[in-house]
């Protein structure tokens, strides 16, 4: 793109000045007007090139001044609305612009900012987003510039009239962030992480990010947690907006974390547009992914690759039922696409990048990408295409040696070389990619030798049930195999393309670990030695392996319970060692399967298991809760952890949690909520301030005044874990007024009132008898009816209530025999059932030797 750039400019001083002080330092770079000047270097930025100067000098000899303008021709290599260029003791009086195309200066003037600190003034809005049109009776018409190439879901206009605070990125993105006016105040970490983070994208994606500006809007009630449409994101206000005296760390996370999901999204998705809904993986799991990838480099201190491993576990929940689907699946009608957006294409797409990049290397998964979004850039893609990008693809001029990257003589076609052996890399993607479901390792150790088989995981079905034998026919897995070994200085590999293998070590080990760090997208199952040799691992040593090798080991071993290959008190002894541990992820991984136990059982009314391991729970983790503090102190894995643990200490009526906890709730309530609480533990204090009617009351009607949305989500979850039914029901008539509490929140009100042991039934019923009100607020497929079935029918765990769960869709049955999701949900209740058949009794028994 060329520019004409024409700058009338007077200069007020003499000749012979005296030089400012050039090394001044540049403070917060901002100009003399006091708003932030877009560029922070002395050197000018190098994407826009000047080409010609036409000078006009006019001197006066009289006053030693003199006045003229400059027309500078330039070329500018990327989009931009601004240009730097050196000035000093010079008064600009006017600045506009001229296209090469057009006959006559434009008519707007431009904004001019001065930065005397390097010597600079900053020329704004180059790019002319046209004009602005009167057409009579009060009108006005906005006429805009041609866009890119884009997919037509991805446009949106907004009109509003709130307010923005806007920054540059190094490369001339003008970035704004919008809100209500009233909750401006929240926009300026947004502001922050959206600019660090667009520029982590340029670089990492080596493509220029092609628009000249990039809007993000906190919107008051929006269904969708957030959406990338180009060049103007939208999100919900919790996605966006962070108050740092009312957001908790975990809020912040949350906050980053879509940020750089729809910022990925320019690039994933905008710049290259899935060819079918049925590939819609390559946008979102891209996306998904990126967040942690972008984080990791952008934000380390936010510790991303703790909630990394949550992730791919939740992914494996979905996947291991067989009503899964594969990544890539048929989407044909409206339902269909709209299921599409789930745990599959999101987490599960995550977890197989994360796999594949570990498998290829950071610089061979990078180095593909960038070729597949430079193939594909203003154009579609399908599932192969990515794979092609990412093997022998390199012509003989952009050839980059190593291993990542073949020419034609240096490999066979589509040929990898994983740990000496020669892999096609594409053939092993579509394993993942176009079969549903999640392999099951088993691993047998006899003496230097490891016998390794695969197997389809799957929870509600064993090995010696009729159907076993269907269900994995046809099911083999590419699986990209690490180990380590009690001997091992390095991580060993091995592609496991069969269904059995055995593998020799290089000598006699005390105990074996496959799946390094969670690398890999599979379960591990051990033989009984294996087993006992990492319990006694964990429990002389733990330190001896990873933080993400003991979250992985307690997830595995409670997977393989549910699954009914593993005794729950083997599971149970494994994470025995946990009263050493100081890492929150392995912590909170053990805790949350005691506390999901502990959930399902009261729920059943199971008096004796309820009360004993809610003593054990409190016993076992008494030194972990007690030396909680309740303040923001500390690392974002140690805030994590605190709101984590003192939630579950006052939710089991620990004394001092709710002493505590009452304290500070009666003070903030005398100071009629204008003492700050500490954020991180805000939402337990509230939680044991809602369970008396005046708290109730007082809670929601501070929940109807609040301006911070966060702070708002924390006071509906308080109100939800009230024992009082008619407050509940109170609750979920509000929510389907959509006035009080907004509409956006119904699918999640639903759910934390079915969680809640007095809202089990109620919320069902209340499902059951607004049915049709749901789905015209929320349409079939869409995530709010997923959520609302999910949420109410996955909480329970006898077969009446399967019963009635089957009868009533049984009732809607041409309504929803498309959603897949009635299936999932469906599937989840025969696996509470098979937990509490298979687990009980050992669940009791030992607790009692426990407690005995």
């Amino acid at each position: 793109m060329h520019l004409l750039l024409v700058i009338l400019l007077f200069l007020e001083s003499q000749f012979c000045v005296q030089s400012s002080d050039s090394n001044s330092p540049a403070g917060d770079n901002l100009a003399t007007n006091g708003l932030p000047f877009p560029w922070s270097k002395v050197r000018l930025p190098n994407y826009i090139v000047p080409v010609h100067y036409h000078l006009f000098i006019h001197p006066n000899l009289t006053t030693l001044k003199f006045n003229g303008s400059v027309k500078i021709e330039i070329d500018v290599k990327n989009n931009t609305n601004w240009a730097v260029l050196h000035s000093k003791n010079l008064k600009i009086f006017t600045a506009t612009v001229l296209d090469e195309h057009e006959a006559h200066l434009s008519d707007k003037v431009l904004s001019v900012l001065e930065y005397p600190a390097h010597e600079q003034i900053a020329i704004i809005d180059l790019i002319i987003m046209e004009q602005t049109v009167e057409i009579g009776n009060g009108l006005f018409e906005d006429q805009f510039e041609v866009s890119v190439k884009m997919s037509s879901y991805l446009l949106a206009f907004i009109v509003c009239d709130f307010r923005s605070v806007s920054g540059m990125t190094a490369t001339g993105i003008n970035i704004s962030i919008y809100a209500v006016p009233e909750k401006w105040h929240q926009t300026h970490y947004a502001l922050e992480a959206a600019l660090r983070l667009l520029e982590f994208y340029e670089q990492y994606f080596n493509i220029l990010y092609p628009l000249p500006k990039m809007d993000l809007i906190a919107i008051p009630d929006f269904q969708s947690g957030a959406m990338e449409n180009w060049g103007l994101t939208t999100y919900r206000e919790t996605s966006l907006l962070y108050n740092p005296d009312i957001s908790s760390a975990s809020d912040k996370l949350w906050v980053t974390l879509v940020i750089g999901h729809e910022l990925a999204h320019q690039w994933f998705g905008n710049l290259v547009t899935m060819e079918w809904w049925n590939d819609i993986w390559l946008n979102e799991g891209f996306a998904r992914y990126m967040e942690f990838v972008s984080l990791e480099a952008v934000y380390p201190e936010l510790k991303v690759e703790d909630h990394f491993l949550d992730t791919c576990f939740g992914a494996i929940g979905r996947d291991s039922l067989n009503s899964s689907r594969p990544i890539s699946s048929l989407a044909e009608n409206p339902t269909q696409i709209k299921e599409m957006f789930d745990t599959v294409s999101y987490d599960k797409g995550a977890c197989i990048l994360h796999m594949l990049r570990n498998f290829l290397t950071n610089e061979g998964f990078q180095s593909g990408i960038i070729r597949y979004l430079r193939r594909f850039r203003y154009s579609n893609a399908r599932n192969e295409d990515l794979w092609d990008s990412l093997i022998k693809t390199c012509s003989e001029e952009d050839f980059t040696a190593g291993e990542y990257c073949y020419s034609s003589t240096q490999a066979t076609k589509n040929a990898y070389r994983f740990a000496g052996e020669h892999i096609d890399l594409k053939k092993m993607m579509y394993t993942w990619t176009l079969q549903k479901g999640i392999p099951l390792v088993t691993v047998r150790r006899q003496g230097r030798k490891l016998y390794v088989g695969q197997e389809r995981f799957l929870k509600i079905v064993l090995p010696n049930d009729p159907s076993w034998n269907s269900l994995q026919e046809g099911y083999l897995w590419h699986i990209p195999l690490t180990y380590k070994t009690s001997h091992s200085e390095h991580e060993m590999k091995h592609v496991l393309t069969t269904k059995s293998d055995v593998l020799t070590l290089d000598e006699e080990v005390d105990w074996v670990k496959l799946n390094t760090d969670m690398n890999g997208y599979y379960i591990v199952h051990y033989d009984e030695e294996g087993w006992n040799a990492l319990t006694e691992l964990l429990r002389v040593n733990h330190t001896a392996l990873s933080f993400k090798d003991r979250a992985s080991l307690i997830h595995n071993a409670f997977q393989l319970v549910t699954a009914g290959r593993l005794s729950l008190d083997r599971a149970l002894d494994l994470i025995g060692y946990l009263k050493s541990e100081i890492h929150n992820v392995p912590l909170l991984q053990g805790l949350g399967y005691l506390q999901s136990f502990y959930k399902l059982i009261e729920k059943r009314h199971i008096a004796d298991v309820t009360h004993n391991l809610k003593t054990y729970i409190l016993q076992y983790f008494g030194d972990v809760i007690d030396k909680q503090t309740w303040s923001d102190d500390g690392t974002v894995s140690d805030r994590r952890l605190r709101e984590a643990v003192l939630s579950l200490a006052c939710d089991f009526n620990y004394p001092p949690c709710l002493e505590k906890a009452k304290q500070l709730y009666n003070s903030w309530v005398k100071s009629n909520g204008t003492v700050s609480l500490p954020t991180d533990v805000s939402k337990t204090v509230y939680m044991v301030g809602a369970q008396d009617d005046s708290g109730w009351a007082y809670l929601l009607e501070k929940y109807g005044v609040s301006m911070c949305e966060t702070e708002k989500s924390k006071f509906l979850s308080a109100l939800a874990s009230s024992k009082d039914s008619k407050k509940l029901s109170r609750l979920l008539q509000l929510g389907m007024g959509g006035t009080v509490i907004k509409t956006q929140n119904l699918p999640s009100l639903i759910y934390m009132v079915a969680r809640n042991p007095v809202g089990h039934f109620l919320a069902w019923d209340f499902v059951k008898k607004h049915w049709n009100e749901l789905v015209e607020k929320f349409p079939l497929g869409s995530f709010g009816i997923r959520n609302i079935i999910v949420g109410t029918v996955t909480q329970f765990s006898s077969t009446e209530e399967l019963r009635e769960v089957e009868d009533f869709f049984k009732s809607i049955t041409e309504q929803v025999s498309q959603l897949r999701v009635i299936q999932v949900a469906t599937e989840n209740v025969e696996k509470n059932i098979m937990w509490l058949t298979r687990n009980l009794e050992t669940m009791r028994t030992w607790l009692q030797q426990r407690l005995n």
